[in-house]
């Protein structure tokens, strides 16, 4: 056994697990292509259109390998998606590389930027809640984490665009904006992007703080009671010293899991946000592509996710190591 400390442990270990997502990465590939294939025909709607010609539907299934067998289509999409950038789109023979990396780049914004701020409030409401348990502070966090549950984000979201609207109205401004991701008339162009991300990051991240923090106070009730942190206490060190040198680093590993899972689940969590709010992402570009019944944009879509999910579970794992010495990797 050696340390994860260690240079080599920490390579062998990432090395390890890359290897290990190999298979997982395959698995779910196929399992993608295969259940989005047979979930439908996406040429239906040009074979019940009495003005599409069949040798134009011919054309697109031999275009698109659609008259091969299963397995056989697999091998081309995979090969699509490997040196081409996922390929195609079915119906209009656009291609899916460039529009999803765009669509990924603007949600990747909006979750990084919820993802901060829930991250950093949620750590602190959870840490002084745990310490001043049963405050009331402690109730008044408690209360608002459980609204922030049981608050559906689609509610939420469309409450907050009727009041900047009539916020934005009665002021004559618009500081705020509650649709797109960018004006079509703009002096600074990041400017303008933080004006428009401000209503959904604010959005996204209301129901993140509230299971952050619980996680956090949770994880925090735990260890502060454990007890070697009772021993610190017992060798008269301060109790801020206990509290941010031996409780807080150890209290942190559960929420690192939430976190990083729910940093890949958020990319399907994004479709209601982006939807209302008309943000040109992930989620948008998803509900686009299955109005349009084109399996391929939705392939591509939920393989980014698998690999997201994956890369974050990784992510994860290494810093489990980082923030607790005794977790050890043969």
């Amino acid at each position: 056994m050696r340390p994860f400390a260690g240079g080599n442990g920490v390579f062998t270990f990432i090395l390890r697990r890359l290897l290990y997502s190999i298979p997982v990465l395959i698995a779910a590939s196929f399992i993608i292509f295969t259940f989005v294939s047979i979930s439908g025909d996406p040429l239906t709607g040009l074979r019940l259109n009495p003005h599409v010609r069949p040798a134009t539907i011919h054309h697109i299934e031999e275009r698109k390998h659609l008259d091969k067998p299963l397995i056989v289509q697999y091998g081309y999409w995979v090969k699509d998606a490997v040196f081409h950038g996922f390929g195609t789109t079915v119906l209009g023979d656009e291609p899916i590389g460039p529009d999803l990396t765009r669509v990924f780049g603007n949600t990747l914004q909006l979750i990084v930027a919820a993802e901060l701020i829930s991250i950093l409030l949620a750590i602190g409401i959870g840490v002084y809640s745990a310490v001043r348990q049963y405050s009331p502070f402690d109730y008044t966090a408690t209360t608002f984490s459980f609204i922030g549950f049981s608050t559906p984000i689609f509610w939420l979201a469309l409450i907050a665009q009727m009041l900047v609207i009539r916020l934005n109205t009665a002021t004559n401004t618009h500081f705020l904006f509650v649709s797109q991701l960018n004006s079509s008339t703009y002096t600074n162009f990041w400017v303008d992007r933080l004006e428009h991300l401000i209503l959904p990051v604010c959005i996204l991240a209301i129901a993140e703080i509230a299971a952050f923090s619980r996680y956090m106070r949770a994880s925090m009730l735990e260890v502060i009671n454990s007890d070697y942190v009772r021993t610190a206490r017992a060798k008269g060190l301060s109790e801020r010293k206990v509290i941010f040198k031996h409780a807080f680093r150890n209290a942190l590993i559960p929420l690192v899991t939430v976190v990083a899972l729910n940093f890949g689940a958020l990319f399907g969590g994004a479709i209601v946000t982006e939807t209302i709010f008309s943000l040109d992402g992930m989620g948008l570009y998803f509900i686009h592509a299955l109005g349009d019944r084109d399996v391929y944009p939705i392939m591509a879509w939920l393989m980014v996710t698998a690999v997201i999910v994956i890369v974050f579970n990784l992510v994860a794992d290494v810093l489990y190591g980082l923030l607790d010495p005794r977790i050890r990797y043969e």
